[in-house]
Protein backbone atom coordinates (compact mmCIF):
# COMPACT_ATOMS: atom_id res chain seq x y z
CA UNK A 1 0.00 0.00 0.00
CA UNK A 2 1.49 3.19 -0.46
CA UNK A 3 1.98 6.26 1.86
CA UNK A 4 3.17 9.12 1.98
CA UNK A 5 5.03 8.74 5.33
CA UNK A 6 8.53 8.28 5.73
CA UNK A 7 10.26 4.57 5.12
CA UNK A 8 10.49 3.58 8.63
CA UNK A 9 6.56 4.45 9.53
CA UNK A 10 5.53 2.66 6.13
CA UNK A 11 7.30 -0.44 7.82
CA UNK A 12 6.26 -0.44 10.89
CA UNK A 13 2.99 0.97 10.86
CA UNK A 14 0.06 -0.15 9.50
CA UNK A 15 -2.58 2.60 8.21
CA UNK A 16 -4.90 4.05 11.21
CA UNK A 17 -8.13 1.89 11.55
CA UNK A 18 -9.57 1.50 14.59
CA UNK A 19 -12.91 0.55 15.95
CA UNK A 20 -13.71 1.40 19.25
CA UNK A 21 -16.93 1.03 21.35
CA UNK A 22 -16.81 3.44 24.20
CA UNK A 23 -19.82 2.92 25.44
CA UNK A 24 -23.43 0.75 24.53
CA UNK A 25 -24.28 4.35 22.95
CA UNK A 26 -21.95 5.05 20.24
CA UNK A 27 -19.29 3.05 17.69
CA UNK A 28 -16.05 5.47 16.58
CA UNK A 29 -14.47 4.45 13.73
CA UNK A 30 -10.90 6.23 13.26
CA UNK A 31 -8.96 6.23 9.65
CA UNK A 32 -5.63 8.01 8.95
CA UNK A 33 -5.03 8.88 5.36
CA UNK A 34 -8.51 6.23 4.35
CA UNK A 35 -8.05 7.62 0.70
CA UNK A 36 -4.72 6.14 0.16
CA UNK A 37 -5.53 2.57 1.13
CA UNK A 38 -8.98 1.91 1.80
CA UNK A 39 -11.09 -0.53 -0.63
CA UNK A 40 -13.38 2.03 -3.24
CA UNK A 41 -16.48 0.81 -1.85
CA UNK A 42 -15.21 1.24 1.95
CA UNK A 43 -14.04 4.70 1.27
CA UNK A 44 -17.48 5.92 -0.74
CA UNK A 45 -19.59 4.61 2.16
CA UNK A 46 -17.40 6.60 4.39
CA UNK A 47 -17.93 9.83 2.41
CA UNK A 48 -21.38 9.20 2.20
CA UNK A 49 -21.95 9.23 5.92
CA UNK A 50 -19.53 12.07 6.45
CA UNK A 51 -22.28 13.86 3.70
CA UNK A 52 -25.20 12.61 5.46
CA UNK A 53 -23.85 14.32 8.95
CA UNK A 54 -23.33 17.59 6.80
CA UNK A 55 -26.74 17.48 5.29
CA UNK A 56 -28.40 17.42 8.67
CA UNK A 57 -26.36 19.61 9.92
CA UNK A 58 -26.81 22.42 7.50
CA UNK A 59 -30.47 21.72 6.64
CA UNK A 60 -29.76 19.94 3.54
CA UNK A 61 -26.69 21.90 2.21
CA UNK A 62 -23.33 20.64 1.93
CA UNK A 63 -19.63 22.16 2.26
CA UNK A 64 -16.82 22.71 -0.52
CA UNK A 65 -13.90 22.72 0.80
CA UNK A 66 -11.41 20.74 2.88
CA UNK A 67 -12.45 16.96 2.76
CA UNK A 68 -15.53 17.79 0.10
CA UNK A 69 -13.84 19.60 -2.21
CA UNK A 70 -13.91 17.97 -5.97
CA UNK A 71 -10.63 16.76 -6.01
CA UNK A 72 -10.53 14.59 -3.20
CA UNK A 73 -6.81 15.08 -1.85
CA UNK A 74 -7.67 15.81 1.85
CA UNK A 75 -8.87 11.87 2.08
CA UNK A 76 -5.14 11.50 1.56
CA UNK A 77 -4.11 13.36 4.23
CA UNK A 78 -6.81 14.00 7.09
CA UNK A 79 -7.78 11.36 9.89
CA UNK A 80 -10.78 10.94 9.78
CA UNK A 81 -13.07 10.32 13.43
CA UNK A 82 -16.96 8.92 12.61
CA UNK A 83 -18.93 8.51 15.59
CA UNK A 84 -22.02 6.16 14.81
CA UNK A 85 -25.17 5.19 16.79
CA UNK A 86 -24.34 1.61 18.08
CA UNK A 87 -28.45 1.06 17.95
CA UNK A 88 -28.74 1.52 13.75
CA UNK A 89 -25.43 2.62 13.13
CA UNK A 90 -26.55 5.73 11.64
CA UNK A 91 -23.72 8.19 11.58
CA UNK A 92 -24.29 11.02 14.39
CA UNK A 93 -20.71 12.90 13.88
CA UNK A 94 -17.50 13.48 12.48
CA UNK A 95 -14.03 15.64 12.76
CA UNK A 96 -11.61 15.51 10.03
CA UNK A 97 -8.53 16.59 11.08
CA UNK A 98 -5.81 17.04 8.60
CA UNK A 99 -1.92 16.94 9.00
CA UNK A 100 -0.11 19.99 7.65
CA UNK A 101 3.62 19.62 6.22
CA UNK A 102 5.03 22.67 7.75
CA UNK A 103 8.64 23.53 8.17
CA UNK A 104 10.43 23.68 12.09
CA UNK A 105 14.33 24.71 10.63
CA UNK A 106 15.76 22.32 8.61
CA UNK A 107 13.01 19.72 9.45
CA UNK A 108 9.61 19.42 7.58
CA UNK A 109 7.33 18.22 10.53
CA UNK A 110 3.50 18.02 10.13
CA UNK A 111 0.50 20.70 12.52
CA UNK A 112 -2.62 18.60 13.47
CA UNK A 113 -5.27 20.37 12.27
CA UNK A 114 -8.05 20.21 14.60
CA UNK A 115 -10.29 21.08 11.69
CA UNK A 116 -14.27 19.97 10.42
CA UNK A 117 -16.85 18.58 13.65
CA UNK A 118 -20.05 18.73 12.78
CA UNK A 119 -22.36 16.80 15.17
CA UNK A 120 -26.15 15.80 14.41
CA UNK A 121 -28.76 18.45 15.81
CA UNK A 122 -30.20 15.37 17.57
CA UNK A 123 -26.68 14.59 19.35
CA UNK A 124 -25.25 17.56 20.71
CA UNK A 125 -26.33 17.27 24.12
CA UNK A 126 -24.69 13.30 24.31
CA UNK A 127 -20.85 14.68 25.27
CA UNK A 128 -19.14 13.83 22.07
CA UNK A 129 -16.32 16.15 22.34
CA UNK A 130 -13.85 13.63 23.87
CA UNK A 131 -14.31 11.24 20.99
CA UNK A 132 -14.12 13.72 18.35
CA UNK A 133 -11.39 15.81 19.65
CA UNK A 134 -8.92 13.99 22.16
CA UNK A 135 -9.35 10.68 21.69
CA UNK A 136 -7.82 10.61 18.06
CA UNK A 137 -5.41 13.13 19.09
CA UNK A 138 -4.16 10.93 21.49
CA UNK A 139 -4.42 7.59 19.24
CA UNK A 140 -1.61 9.96 17.17
CA UNK A 141 0.23 11.19 19.93
CA UNK A 142 0.89 6.99 20.90
CA UNK A 143 1.46 6.76 17.23
CA UNK A 144 4.13 9.76 16.98
CA UNK A 145 6.20 7.60 19.75
CA UNK A 146 5.02 9.92 22.18
CA UNK A 147 7.11 12.94 20.82
CA UNK A 148 5.15 16.20 21.47
CA UNK A 149 2.70 16.92 18.76
CA UNK A 150 1.85 20.49 17.37
CA UNK A 151 -1.71 21.46 16.53
CA UNK A 152 -3.67 24.25 15.65
CA UNK A 153 -7.55 25.23 15.35
CA UNK A 154 -9.24 28.06 13.23
CA UNK A 155 -12.50 29.06 15.03
CA UNK A 156 -15.30 31.68 16.10
CA UNK A 157 -16.87 29.29 18.75
CA UNK A 158 -16.03 29.96 22.16
CA UNK A 159 -16.80 26.61 23.22
CA UNK A 160 -13.90 25.54 20.69
CA UNK A 161 -11.55 27.94 21.46
CA UNK A 162 -12.11 26.91 25.51
CA UNK A 163 -12.01 23.31 24.84
CA UNK A 164 -8.74 24.01 22.62
CA UNK A 165 -6.93 26.29 25.51
CA UNK A 166 -8.17 23.83 28.44
CA UNK A 167 -7.38 20.69 26.78
CA UNK A 168 -3.77 21.03 24.80
CA UNK A 169 -0.78 22.98 26.49
CA UNK A 170 1.49 26.56 24.97
CA UNK A 171 -2.40 27.13 22.62
CA UNK A 172 -1.94 30.72 21.87
CA UNK A 173 -4.18 32.89 21.83
CA UNK A 174 -6.40 32.16 24.93
CA UNK A 175 -4.80 30.03 27.53
CA UNK A 176 -3.49 32.31 29.99
CA UNK A 177 -0.09 32.94 30.53
CA UNK A 178 0.74 31.45 27.24
CA UNK A 179 3.07 34.38 25.17
CA UNK A 180 3.68 33.62 21.70
CA UNK A 181 7.00 31.76 21.17
CA UNK A 182 8.72 32.08 17.95
CA UNK A 183 7.42 28.76 16.70
CA UNK A 184 3.37 29.81 17.09
CA UNK A 185 4.38 32.29 15.22
CA UNK A 186 6.21 31.17 12.25
CA UNK A 187 3.75 27.68 12.08
CA UNK A 188 1.30 30.38 12.06
CA UNK A 189 2.54 32.37 9.06
CA UNK A 190 2.94 28.84 7.18
CA UNK A 191 -0.62 27.92 7.84
CA UNK A 192 -1.95 30.74 6.35
CA UNK A 193 0.16 30.87 3.30
CA UNK A 194 0.21 27.49 2.01
CA UNK A 195 -3.16 26.05 3.92
CA UNK A 196 -5.98 27.47 3.83
CA UNK A 197 -8.17 25.51 2.05
CA UNK A 198 -7.85 23.26 4.58
CA UNK A 199 -9.93 25.34 6.82
CA UNK A 200 -11.93 27.23 3.70
CA UNK A 201 -10.28 30.47 4.06
CA UNK A 202 -10.25 31.98 1.02
CA UNK A 203 -6.95 34.05 -0.43
CA UNK A 204 -8.84 37.40 0.27
CA UNK A 205 -9.11 36.98 4.25
CA UNK A 206 -6.75 38.76 5.80
CA UNK A 207 -4.41 38.05 9.00
CA UNK A 208 -3.29 39.93 12.05
CA UNK A 209 -0.34 38.27 12.66
CA UNK A 210 -0.11 40.15 16.07
CA UNK A 211 -3.25 38.99 17.43
CA UNK A 212 -3.54 35.72 15.08
CA UNK A 213 -6.98 36.88 14.30
CA UNK A 214 -8.38 35.58 10.34
CA UNK A 215 -10.39 38.48 8.94
CA UNK A 216 -13.42 38.05 7.04
CA UNK A 217 -12.85 34.75 6.76
CA UNK A 218 -15.78 32.81 5.87
CA UNK A 219 -15.06 33.55 1.91
CA UNK A 220 -13.18 30.04 0.95
CA UNK A 221 -15.86 27.43 1.00
CA UNK A 222 -16.74 27.93 4.58
CA UNK A 223 -19.52 30.68 4.39
CA UNK A 224 -22.31 28.13 5.69
CA UNK A 225 -20.50 28.14 9.37
CA UNK A 226 -20.34 31.74 10.11
CA UNK A 227 -22.21 32.34 13.33
CA UNK A 228 -23.13 35.51 14.89
CA UNK A 229 -21.80 36.20 18.77
CA UNK A 230 -25.37 35.42 19.89
CA UNK A 231 -26.05 32.03 18.18
CA UNK A 232 -21.74 30.35 18.56
CA UNK A 233 -21.84 27.87 21.45
CA UNK A 234 -20.64 29.49 24.59
CA UNK A 235 -17.96 27.99 27.14
CA UNK A 236 -19.00 27.10 30.37
CA UNK A 237 -16.21 29.52 31.49
CA UNK A 238 -17.27 33.12 30.89
CA UNK A 239 -13.64 33.81 30.37
CA UNK A 240 -13.38 32.64 26.98
CA UNK A 241 -16.86 34.13 25.91
CA UNK A 242 -15.00 37.57 26.67
CA UNK A 243 -11.99 36.89 24.67
CA UNK A 244 -13.78 36.09 22.21
CA UNK A 245 -16.41 38.89 21.72
CA UNK A 246 -13.37 41.02 22.50
CA UNK A 247 -11.03 39.47 20.12
CA UNK A 248 -13.71 38.83 16.60
CA UNK A 249 -15.65 40.90 14.73
CA UNK A 250 -18.83 38.44 14.06
CA UNK A 251 -20.37 41.25 11.56
CA UNK A 252 -16.86 40.74 9.25
CA UNK A 253 -16.75 37.17 9.90
CA UNK A 254 -13.35 36.98 11.99
CA UNK A 255 -12.23 33.47 13.13
CA UNK A 256 -9.33 33.00 15.75
CA UNK A 257 -5.89 30.76 14.51
CA UNK A 258 -4.85 28.50 17.61
CA UNK A 259 -1.41 26.64 17.92
CA UNK A 260 -0.90 24.76 20.90
CA UNK A 261 0.78 21.18 21.78
CA UNK A 262 -0.38 18.10 21.99
CA UNK A 263 2.27 16.34 24.85
CA UNK A 264 2.06 14.28 28.64
CA UNK A 265 0.78 16.70 30.21
CA UNK A 266 -2.21 16.61 27.80
CA UNK A 267 -2.47 13.17 27.95
CA UNK A 268 -3.02 12.97 31.77
CA UNK A 269 -5.57 16.03 31.76
CA UNK A 270 -7.31 13.99 29.02
CA UNK A 271 -7.68 10.54 31.01
CA UNK A 272 -8.17 12.61 34.29
CA UNK A 273 -10.96 14.89 33.13
CA UNK A 274 -12.19 14.16 29.54
CA UNK A 275 -12.72 10.50 29.65
CA UNK A 276 -16.16 8.92 31.29
CA UNK A 277 -15.18 6.21 33.61
CA UNK A 278 -17.44 3.91 32.24
CA UNK A 279 -14.99 4.34 28.79
CA UNK A 280 -11.63 4.05 30.79
CA UNK A 281 -11.13 -0.15 30.52
CA UNK A 282 -12.05 -0.23 26.60
CA UNK A 283 -9.69 3.06 26.14
CA UNK A 284 -6.75 0.96 27.70
CA UNK A 285 -6.89 -1.78 25.87
CA UNK A 286 -7.02 0.44 22.75
CA UNK A 287 -3.98 2.53 23.91
CA UNK A 288 -2.12 -0.61 24.68
CA UNK A 289 -2.86 -2.24 21.32
CA UNK A 290 -1.10 1.28 19.79
CA UNK A 291 1.66 1.53 22.10
CA UNK A 292 2.43 -1.72 20.94
CA UNK A 293 2.16 -1.01 17.28
CA UNK A 294 4.18 2.24 17.88
CA UNK A 295 7.44 1.25 20.04
CA UNK A 296 7.28 -2.09 21.19
CA UNK A 297 6.67 -3.67 17.63
CA UNK A 298 9.16 -1.67 16.17
CA UNK A 299 11.63 -2.78 18.61
CA UNK A 300 11.17 -6.55 18.89
CA UNK A 301 11.71 -6.27 15.17
CA UNK A 302 14.84 -4.59 15.05
CA UNK A 303 16.34 -6.80 17.27
CA UNK A 304 15.30 -9.79 15.44
CA UNK A 305 18.46 -9.12 13.16
CA UNK A 306 17.91 -12.39 11.45
CA UNK A 307 14.90 -11.64 9.52
CA UNK A 308 14.87 -9.09 7.01
CA UNK A 309 12.53 -5.84 7.64
CA UNK A 310 11.76 -4.04 4.14
CA UNK A 311 13.83 -1.59 2.54
CA UNK A 312 16.15 -0.78 6.03
CA UNK A 313 17.20 -4.45 5.97
CA UNK A 314 16.75 -6.60 3.00
CA UNK A 315 16.69 -10.18 2.85
CA UNK A 316 19.64 -12.07 2.77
Amino acid sequence: MAFNWRIARAIWQPELDLVFRPSRAFLVEVSGSPGMWMAPGRLEQLQRDCRTVVAACLNGDQLDYGLFEADGKAWNTSVITLVRDAADRRPIAFNAMPLLPVRQGAEQIEVLHLGLVMVDPSARSAGLSWLLYGLTCFFLFLRHRLRPLWISSVTQVPAVVGMVAETFDQVWPGQDGTLPSFAHRHFARQIMASHRHAFGVGQDAGYDAVRSVITDAYTGGSDNLKKSFAVAAKHRDPRYNRFCETLLDYARGDDVLQIGQLNFATLRRFLLKSVPRSALPRLIVQLAVIATQAAVAPVLQWLAADRSLGQLRPAR
